[in-house]
């Protein structure tokens, strides 16, 4: 596999003899300076602070990819702006259905509607990744992208939208998604040596989450102040960022090992590879009992209005508290290579997922309570997803990944939206309040129920059998 050049020049070894100064004579043996230099020196033991410093840089997230790998940092750029872009639309759509409808299953129903079109174009977009030069398939995904929000800006501008128009656009944007996403994804291990992909994906971590905080927060007080169509009007601008990355970025024309299946049959050859490997059938399998039953945004615009008395600046305040935990728990990832057990690490993390979500619940009213369990729950979703991105990315040859990335971005990205229709239907049926402690239960009994049932992902070291 092709790897790119550094565009940084090596670094100099740090340890080694200083040269001698001009003019000056090294000691001789049995001087006085010499003698002087063979006494043993005491180095002081490291003071308090010193220890803690160490132990912080221990934590913090490695920016190695980013400095010396120049595509990296284009495609990382490009996606940090846009985005953010995407995720102020999404604050929109959930907004604006919400007050168009005022019915908790219409803002799930959004979450059904964008699923359809995500399956369908990630099950024959995943081939194409491995079919196409991906620097170009990513451009192209990124106008199409613009023009998906377009649709809802100009959707936006009429009097009374049509409800149905903001779940076209919705749902085309998530099909989009089907293929840009997996191809980002893809894009990664080629970008980076094999013993950086772990820090790069913690940093990919870093750059989403970021703007899962930006998005939503800058999406809120932009709707509240000058409505939902200057959000999708920014939106649609931003897609510009990662437009101008993807034309600077070097070609990545497929191997030639991915041309050789093609259509059904390399779509049935990445649901293949799945069999018989169940540590990686697990890392799909947990995330859905995280995300169907322990994802409750879809409530947000309910719950910022019935439960909290506000408004977008709310909904956009619950969905940044989750991306602001991730982008603790991003940042503080610099732990997360000296893990073996890697299985038992995203066990233990999607659990504490589900915890944190029935604390929200039983937050109730209290607004601050209730920021800090969804700032709690994101930091153990990133962690969970470093850990599973690592076991997919290491384990998947080349030939394979763009499929199984698209398998891995169909079950990350539609999960949510499954959890989306899930969690409005019970709060529909029940209240807001049973919908999301029943989904926190769930995801926690579903976790200890998979570690029982496959113990082979209980067990699973970097490295291992999958």
């Amino acid at each position: 596999m092709t790897r790119p050049v550094s565009d940084d020049a090596p670094e100099p070894p740090e340890d080694g003899p200083e040269p001698p100064v001009a003019g000056s004579f090294p000691p001789e043996a049995g001087s006085f300076a010499a003698a002087d230099r063979a006494d043993p020196v005491t180095e002081p033991s490291p003071t308090r602070a010193t220890r803690l410093a160490r132990t912080l840089r221990g934590l913090a997230v490695d920016v190695t990819p980013l400095r010396r790998h120049r595509d990296f940092r284009l495609l990382w750029s490009g996606e940090l702006v846009s985005e953010t872009g995407h995720q102020m639309t999404r604050v929109a759509v959930l907004f604006q259905v919400f007050a168009l409808t005022h019915s908790a299953a219409a803002v799930g129903l959004t979450g059904l509607v964008e699923l359809v079109f995500l399956v369908i174009a990630t099950v024959g977009g995943g081939s194409i990744v491995d079919r196409v030069d991906r620097r170009r398939l990513l451009l192209v995904t990124q106008v199409a992208f613009a023009g998906a929000s377009t649709l809802l800006l100009v959707n936006s501008l009429s009097d009374r939208p049509p409800v149905w128009i903001i779940y076209l656009g919705a749902g085309l944007s998530a099909g989009i998604s089907g293929i840009a996403s997996p191809t980002r994804s893809a894009m990664t291990p080629r970008l980076v040596p094999r013993d950086m992909l772990p820090t790069a994906l913690a940093l990919n971590q870093v750059m989403w989450n970021s703007t899962m905080i930006a998005g939503p927060a800058l999406g809120g007080i932009v709707i509240g102040w000058a409505g939902v169509p200057w959000a999708y009007g920014i939106d649609v601008a931003t897609y510009g960022a990662t437009i101008a990355a993807a034309v600077l970025m070097r070609p990545m024309p497929p191997t030639a090992e991915s041309r050789e299946v093609t259509g059904l049959a390399a779509i049935a050859q990445g649901f293949g590879y799945l069999k018989g490997r169940p540590v990686l059938q697990s890392t799909f399998t947990v995330d859905l009992v995280a995300m169907i039953f322990g994802m409750p945004r879809a409530l947000f615009p309910v719950l910022a209005v019935t439960q909290f008395h506000g408004g977008p600046e709310i909904i956009g305040a619950l969905l940044s508290a989750l991306a602001v935990g991730a982008l603790t728990g991003a940042l503080t990832a610099g732990w997360v290579g000296r893990v073996r057990h890697q299985g038992r690490a995203v066990l233990v993390a999607v659990g504490i997922w589900g915890a944190c979500i029935v604390g929200f619940g039983l937050a109730r009213g209290n607004l601050l309570l209730a920021l800090v369990f969804l700032a709690l729950a994101g930091g153990a979703d990133v962690i969970s997803a470093v850990f599973r991105g690592s076991i997919l990315q290491l384990s998947v040859p080349e030939r394979l990944r763009g499929r199984l990335s698209a398998i891995h971005i169909l079950v990350v990205t539609g999960g949510p939206r499954l959890g989306d229709f899930e969690s409005g239907i019970v709060a529909s049926a029940f209240t807001p309040f049973v919908s999301v402690l029943t989904g926190g239960l769930a995801c926690v009994v579903g976790v200890v129920v998979l570690g029982v049932a496959v113990p082979q992902f209980w067990r699973y070291h970097q490295g291992g059998e999958t």
